[in-house]
């Protein structure tokens, strides 16, 4: 069959391996002049590795990718445990305006100086039982911040969560399901993975097997329209069999106006989502000493997360340069999704004296931003949130909104590009049987 791939991240890589394997005719389609969509690296000329656009690990349960990984003869998947912690205000340590705490383990949260014994214990309790369940259908009925004010206390959930629900979250913090928390702490492991090179090797390894197998890959290749003729597809006068779409769900609503009922269409416009923004800073010397990810758990602070890269690969193949991240969800109307470059550099750089005195020098600043990039897992999802099929025959979507509950990673791309592929299969299989 002659197919089109929409998209050309990891997801839509992994469905142009299979389909291919399998000796489908692939033609895929990429906006940007590069692929790997939102784990593609970029490089400088003094860099050995390439550096994500956007900060990435994966956990040692990430079976997906690394089975993959494994499959295609890819061995350059590393492990090591680097240090995580978060930053809270109003310290109960004198002379200090901030404390950094790791709370990796139940070691941490006894330590822990900001919370009651009693608060302690309830949230060790809520915590283990999270990391221990299966999925329960009662995670579904209710909200995060509901079951964990009622569980912990609301003095922990102020102290622990509040605030890291409304910076990846905004206006929607209190509506997220406890099955995305759920997920959150059911995947977490201490040990963290990293790609040699980067993710954007693995992402170049890929595409050349696909160019191998014949995929016909198409970059800086926006598509405006999808027409249908009979029982094909048409993108800009070419014809296709079948075609499967890794577009935002709201991008692909977009393209498919003329061949989607409109009901279908509009249930899918109502789904919610965040834009992600960082900005990557180079500097001389590490802005945190030690820790790698540190969640800024304070209003006073307006940074989601700050990432000290080079605390988890070592500075030696970015030219001798420490990297950190900074990273936000949010609104289109959020005025920093909407500050120039420099504005946001300079607010960070702000904001970072306030944690910290600065004695470096910034020898250079990135920033990328990302559409669409979280969906909102509140009741509403669940009721709009896409399926593997569509209303029209050989037209399936494949995106990250379909990873819930569990959030967007490398691991869970390759997860649902084999999943659509064996739906394929399998619907291509009834079909001929009927045949």
């Amino acid at each position: 069959m002659k197919t089109a791939v929409l998209g050309g991240g990891l997801t839509g890589l992994t469905i142009a391996y299979f389909l291919a394997e399998r000796k489908y005719r692939v033609t895929l389609f990429e906006k940007e002049d590069f692929l790997g969509g939102l784990a593609s690296g970029f490089k400088q000329k003094n860099w050995d590795w390439f550096l994500d656009r956007t900060y990435h690990h994966l956990f040692t349960n990430d079976t997906d990718i690394l089975n993959f990984a494994k499959e295609i003869g890819f061995n350059k998947i590393f492990f090591q445990k680097p240090e995580t912690a978060s930053l809270y205000q109003k310290s109960k340590i004198k002379n200090q305006k901030f404390l950094i705490q790791p709370l990796d383990t139940p070691f941490d949260l006894i330590r822990f100086p900001l919370l009651s014994f009693s608060n302690k214990i309830r949230t060790g309790i809520a915590l283990a039982f999270l990391k221990l369940s299966p999925f329960l259908p009662f995670f579904e009925k209710q909200t995060s911040a509901d079951f964990l004010k009622r569980v912990i206390g609301q003095n922990a959930y102020s102290v622990l969560f509040q605030e890291l629900f409304r910076k990846k979250f905004g206006n929607f913090a209190e509506n997220i399901l406890l099955s995305f928390f759920w997920a959150r702490i059911k995947k977490r492991t201490k040990s963290l993975g990293y790609i040699e090179g980067g993710f954007q090797e693995f992402i170049n390894y890929l595409e050349k097997l696909l160019k191998n197998s014949g995929v016909n890959i198409l970059k800086d290749y926006e598509i405006k329209e999808i027409k249908k003729e009979r029982e094909r597809f048409i993108i800009d006068n070419q014809k296709f069999d079948l075609i499967i779409s890794t577009l935002p769900t709201l991008i692909t609503t977009k393209i498919t106006q003329k061949i989607f009922p409109a009901n279908f269409l509009q249930n899918l416009r109502k789904l919610s989502y965040l834009h992600a923004l960082t900005l990557i800073l180079e500097t001389d010397k590490p802005i945190l000493e030690k820790t790698y990810w540190l969640n800024i758990s304070t209003p006073e602070i307006p940074i989601m997360v700050l990432v000290q890269h080079s605390n988890f690969i070592d500075k030696k193949y970015y030219g001798g340069n420490h990297i950190a991240y900074c990273g936000w969800y949010l609104d289109k109307n959020d005025k920093l999704w909407n500050m120039t470059d420099k504005e946001i550099f300079d607010l960070v750089i702000k904001n970072l004296k306030l944690i910290k005195n600065l004695k470096l020098k910034i020898k250079n600043y990135y920033v990328f931003r990302a559409p669409f990039a979280q969906p909102i897992f509140d009741k509403n999802f669940l009721k709009y949130k896409p399926n593997f099929f569509t209303p029209v025959k050989n037209f399936y979507i494949a995106n990250l909104d379909m990873t819930y509950p569990y959030d967007r990673g490398a691991n869970y791309a390759i997860k649902l590009g084999k999943e659509v592929v064996n739906k394929i299969l399998a619907a291509n299989l009834r079909q001929n049987a009927v045949i």
